[in-house]
């Protein structure tokens, strides 16, 4: 997936890791890079998620590391199409995969009645579907 710099070339989006208030370190953030002018932006789609992130942490908080694909489904399938076990794995079978994980957690917290993880699993889904990720997407 690439989109437009500012200086003209071509922007990549990779897989890195934010750094925030020299503390915290946000692995698997999807961000788009530009080979030529060093320019780096969040990917529009996982800003939100990010930026709540943040302001949870506060402005004081403790060293730690924490893993975005965690959070964002949309990190998260990134994060699969790029291991080397979904190498030759097509990507709508990989998101498809994950919605069937989804669902089958969904399932899960609902015959447990565990209503944090159902709003999780929901939230989760939502994710994938609002932004509609495709081979485009992903590629």
């Amino acid at each position: 997936m690439q989109k437009h710099c500012k200086c003209g070339s071509s922007m990549s989006i990779r897989l890195r890791t934010v750094i925030y208030q020299n503390k915290v370190e946000i692995e698997n953030v999807p961000i788009f890079s530009c080979d030529s002018c060093q320019r780096s932006e969040v990917f529009a789609e996982v800003k939100p998620e990010l930026t709540g992130i943040i302001g949870q942490l506060g402005s004081l908080p403790e060293k730690q590391q924490l893993s975005f694909h965690h959070i964002s489904e949309i990190a998260c399938l990134m994060k699969r199409v790029t291991e080397k076990q979904y190498a030759s794995a097509p990507v709508e079978k990989i998101v498809e995969d994950r919605i069937n994980e989804l669902l089958d957690l969904l399932l899960l917290a609902q015959s447990l009645k565990d209503e944090p993880w159902i709003a999780d699993v929901r939230k989760r889904l939502e994710q994938v579907a609002k932004h509609s990720v495709s081979v485009n997407d992903l590629a």
